[in-house]
């Protein structure tokens, strides 16, 4: 546990991990944002959650996105997921340019491109552990491929629980469960939010390792949210936004690395700088 109680995950040493890709500008582009901005309300009660925003998200490339409460980590995902929509700027999924899609466009990238991970595992409870991985492709009347849901369970070892409702599954399985949902539709990107912060750390650290496997295997795009530098760590890549800007990037990190940079941030006067 750390001050504010809640459970931080523990990693063993950064050596004995094998990173996956490192982010080139010639990597082809899962999801952008451009000079992105995101206002709420008017007048006094105007809330600046994004400030001109930009940045690129290769494929095969796990990204983690830090910073302190408030500073619109959640709000950048919500964008480039096409949940929330953009007050400025643009931001595409792939070749698709998600600002300005209709609702029905919305729905059809959600459902073929993007996939997601939740904190609360969002699965229904009267659905088997199977039911629900298939089902994203069974509202898009697609039929999965055997071969790769094969390889998806066997991924995030389920292989035992697929009959299992999700009332009949641990914490951690159900997350699996959500995971496996994510991956069997092979979306373009998957984003994650807090995917973690309802675990407790074995579990946590199991979520994660299927995360990185799945983007150095299996050539996933995962950006997740995380608050914490345990989790970051296990990406390629960590993006740190502060009052609504990316201030700082990191490579390689570790959780030392990342820690450090958090502490940063939240002194004003370095973030300044």
């Amino acid at each position: 546990m750390d001050a504010a109680g809640r459970t931080v995950l523990v990693r063993p040493d950064h050596d004995l991990f094998t990173r996956g890709n490192q982010v080139t500008a010639s990597d082809p582009v899962a999801a952008r944002a451009d000079d992105v901005w995101k206002v709420y309300g008017s007048g006094e009660a105007e809330v600046i959650a994004l400030r001109g925003v930009s940045v690129t998200f290769q494929r095969g490339v796990f990204t983690a996105i830090m910073g302190p409460s408030g500073s619109g980590k959640s709000t950048l995902m919500h964008c480039l997921a096409g949940l929330d929509s953009v007050t400025r700027g643009e931001v595409h999924i792939g070749e698709t340019r998600v600002t300005g899609l209709g609702d029905s466009g919305l729905t059809k990238l959600r459902r073929d491109k993007v996939g997601f991970i939740f904190q609360q595992f969002n699965l229904l409870p009267t659905l088997s552990a199977k039911e629900n991985i298939l089902l994203p492709l069974s509202i898009a009347g697609r039929k999965p491929d055997d071969a790769w849901f094969d390889t998806v369970i066997k991924t995030v070892a389920l292989q035992d629980r697929l009959g299992h409702r999700p009332a009949q599954l641990s914490g951690g399985q159900q997350q699996r469960v959500a995971c496996a949902r994510a991956l069997v539709a092979r979306p373009e990107v998957i984003f994650a939010d807090e995917p973690t912060g309802n675990l407790d750390s074995k579990s946590g650290a199991d979520v994660l390792g299927f995360l990185r496997d799945s983007v150095k295997t299996y050539g996933q795009t995962i950006v997740m949210v995380t608050h914490d530098p345990v989790a970051a760590s296990y990406a390629d890549r960590v993006i740190f936004l502060a009052d609504g800007a990316v201030v700082d990037e990191l490579s390689d990190p570790t959780p030392d690395m990342v820690l450090d940079r958090m502490k940063r941030l939240d002194n004003p006067a370095e973030v300044a700088r």
